[in-house]
């Protein structure tokens, strides 16, 4: 007889760890006990030796599906007298670290929704229905270790059905710490816009006003969303109009698989992330016979679609009979409301009625978004059902946070051997997503009560982000280029170890030398990098008001090639009388220089006359890749040398010049073009390859986000020999840069201790 004490870390607070320490003590007749504290789960066992050591095996190899179990240490400690069970001790809190991470909230499984459709149930169509293996964690827990009465649900008293469950080891439901029922949970309401009830079955009522053309504020999980029927063209334009979104696609709710195929093309990944727990939002080719209207996405042959992640979306899903809109509960480039006492005044012009319920939102999560890219399924936004999940470093470390961008931000905390990625939290320019950026910094450290060493930034100087590190007294400051953290982050998403050759396209960010970068190949790592070559600088007249006005940049772009004699082809036969202006912009020390690929996928987009101006970042490119017809032609490729190398893109200029005055289509231009960006990478990556030896390839940036663009090159390095390293675990974008902050600062500070 012997009795052995475990420490078990990772993943395995509110995912059922305890109780399956108590089925698995109980199969093996061990006594003993388990509970949560700051650093995990610790669990004592006691019996025959060989009992043991199957009972340690086990504890990994047998974790629940949402646990990851990162260490099991163990040691012999004395056996206890008299001992006769096994048992859930009550968790413990010190005042140190927390090491263990908040569970993502994970989508209803499918015993919960068979009950909530079952008549003879005791939960039948309720919408709060849950267990262990599903439910709210992170958008309701308020401290740690994760117990009921460290979250919202402990305004909730069990009812002796539900106790009755949360103590019964065999059953699904035990230490559930969301388990409830409708004697004793929280419930649903629907209301006026100003408050007054609504007073029919909150389901039922809310899906007679969808079918009447309205919208309704619906609260979710993680915060408010708006819902309208997906077919309804005036109501569809109802939503853009009054919440501000002019033309950026909207989401799509469906009830199953099914009726997700009868939208979308999909595939097997398709179908394994939209059933997934995590339930994200998938982007995927549109089917010409789609019963939606085309409001919903203007500019794209993509839709995407989510099925219910929780039981009250279910039974809005099936109750409809056709696929909803579901979008965020926010006005345009404000974060999603979350406080009750919010919404008349944040939704009250954009809905109306509310669909709402009394379970506090402790914080908010937005849908998450991907879609399959390469053989993978690609992140674009990182919240609802993956954060604050971490991603898991190569070893221990010191703290550092790190705070990201100004769009898609995100902030990551390096703790330990995990890095703790925030919610997508949207873009910063707004007061209320810089309040919520705050508020995130605040939470993550408050969760894990963390003191960090050293606080990460981006180098662009007017990045709000930047602007509250300077006025932070949280850690010494350490500024990271922007696209060496985008190079940083893939390799840490990726796990390889060394120096890469990265391939950083996009939008743009804050270079070394004052310009703004953006078409980047870089050499390095975590510990540095050198600018191997670069797309060739090009003014970007009027600022920021030529990522508005795609325009302007086709204008840079020509006079580069031509001078000041430019064809008005394109968008730019409608801005002639401003031309002249516009061109004096472009003059030497007029503008500020970019080397930027997205703006030259705008340029081109303007030149093929696709866009006169964009209300949403990305939109000219979305609709140039969507433009792009089957291949008939290359453009030449011209990579000069020395360091860094430079990238022409003059020879690809006065062809698209050429065939635009011959009149050849957009479609033939735009697939011509992807395929220069990606020749022009294979290029530069083998001059790398040539100088330093290395054969692996990091993609990353925004513009990696390009379906079209990633299928042609991802082949071609591997046919030229590299190893392609993209993004799984947090998206190409600029919601990535914080986990490459991050590794970056880490390792800063151990080059230096």
């Amino acid at each position: 007889m012997g009795r052995r004490r475990l420490r078990i870390a990772g993943t395995v607070q509110g995912v059922g760890f305890r109780p399956h320490l108590h089925r698995l003590a109980r199969s093996l007749s061990l006594t003993g006990a388990a509970g949560n504290d700051d650093e995990g789960v610790w669990c004592e066992v006691q019996g025959h030796r060989a009992d043991l050591d199957e009972f340690e095996a086990r504890v990994a190899a047998e974790a629940p599906p949402l646990a990851r179990v990162d260490l099991v240490r163990s040691a012999d400690v004395p056996p206890v007298e008299g001992e006769r069970e096994f048992s859930i001790a009550v968790s413990a809190s010190g005042s140190g670290t927390v090491a263990g991470t908040v569970p993502p909230d994970v989508a209803a499984c499918s015993s919960c929704l068979a009950e909530i459709a079952d008549p003879d149930g005791r939960r039948y169509r309720y919408a709060f229905t849950c267990c262990t293996d599903c439910g709210p964690r992170y958008t309701v827990v308020r401290s740690l270790p994760y117990d009921r009465e460290r979250t919202s649900m402990a305004a909730f008293e069990l009812c002796e059905a539900c106790e009755t469950e949360y103590q019964d080891p065999t059953d699904r439901r035990h230490h559930a710490q969301a388990v409830c029922c409708p004697s004793c949970g929280p419930a649903l309401s629907l209301r006026s816009m100003t408050g007054e009830p609504i007073y029919l079955d909150p389901v039922e009522g809310t899906i007679a006003l969808l079918q009447a053309g309205n919208i309704v504020a619906v609260k979710g999980v993680g915060g408010y969303q708006l819902a309208c029927r997906a077919d309804d063209s005036a109501a569809v334009t109802r939503l853009r109009r009054r919440k501000h979104r002019e033309e950026k696609p909207f989401a799509l709710l469906v009830a199953s698989v099914d009726a997700a195929g009868e939208l979308i093309d999909l595939d097997d990944l398709a179908v394994r992330a939209l059933t997934g727990p995590e339930a994200p939002i998938v982007l995927a080719p549109r089917r010409e016979s789609a019963p939606v209207a085309p409001e919903v996405a203007p500019d794209t042959r993509l839709l995407g679609v989510m099925l219910p992640a929780t039981p009250l979306h279910a039974l809005l899903a099936d109750a409809a009979g056709v696929a909803l809109v579901c979008t965020s509960g926010n006005r345009s480039d404000e974060p999603i409301v979350i406080d009750d006492a919010q919404v008349g005044t944040e939704l009250g012009v954009i809905a109306d009625a509310v669909l709402g319920h009394d379970r506090v939102i402790e914080r908010r999560a937005d849908d998450s978004v991907g879609h399959v890219i390469a053989g993978d399924f690609q992140l674009l936004r990182r919240a609802r059902g993956y954060a604050p999940g971490a991603v898991r470093l190569d070893r221990d470390g010191p703290s550092v946070l790190a705070v990201g961008a100004e769009l898609k931000s995100t902030v990551c905390l390096a703790l330990g051997a995990d890095a703790h990625m925030s919610v997508h939290l949207g873009d910063l320019e707004h007061p209320a997503a810089l309040a919520a950026f705050e508020a995130a910094v605040a939470d993550l450290l408050e969760l894990t009560r963390a003191a960090p060493e050293l606080l990460v930034h981006d180098l662009h100087p007017e990045y709000l982000s930047t602007k509250f590190a300077a006025s932070s007294d949280l850690a010494p400051r350490l500024g990271v280029q922007h696209h060496h953290a985008h190079l940083a982050s893939c390799l840490t998403d990726t796990g390889h170890r060394g120096p890469a050759i990265g391939v950083m396209f996009d939008g743009m960010g804050w270079g070394i030398d004052g310009t703004l970068w953006g078409g980047e190949i870089l050499v390095g790592d975590a510990n540095g990098y050198e600018r191997f070559a670069h797309l060739r600088a090009v003014p970007m007249p009027g600022g920021t008001a030529a990522v508005r006005q795609p325009w302007r940049m086709a204008l840079a772009h020509l006079f580069e090639k031509t001078g000041p004699d430019v064809p008005a082809i394109g968008s730019l036969a409608g801005h002639q009388e401003e031309a002249e202006r516009v061109l004096d912009q472009c003059r030497p020390g007029r503008s500020i220089l970019t080397t930027s690929v997205g703006r030259l996928f705008d340029s081109m987009a303007a030149l093929c006359g696709l866009v006169e101006s964009v209300t949403y970042e990305g939109q000219a490119a979305i609709r140039f890749e969507q433009a792009a017809g089957p291949e008939v032609r290359r453009y030449p490729v011209e990579i000069s040398e020395g360091t860094p190398a430079v990238i022409e893109f003059s020879p690809l200029i006065g062809a698209v010049i050429s065939d635009l005055l011959a009149g050849q289509s957009p479609a033939l231009i735009a697939a011509a073009f992807h395929r220069w960006v990606a020749d022009a990478a294979v290029a530069a990556s083998r001059q790398a390859r040539e100088s330093t030896g290395l054969s692996a390839v990091a993609l990353s940036g925004g513009v990696f986000q390009n379906r079209r663009l990633v299928e042609l090159l991802v082949p071609d390095l591997e046919k030229a020999g590299f190893e392609v390293l993209h993004h799984r675990q947090v998206p190409p974008n600029d919601g990535g840069i914080a986990l490459g902050q991050a590794a970056i600062g880490r390792a800063t500070l151990t080059n230096r201790g």
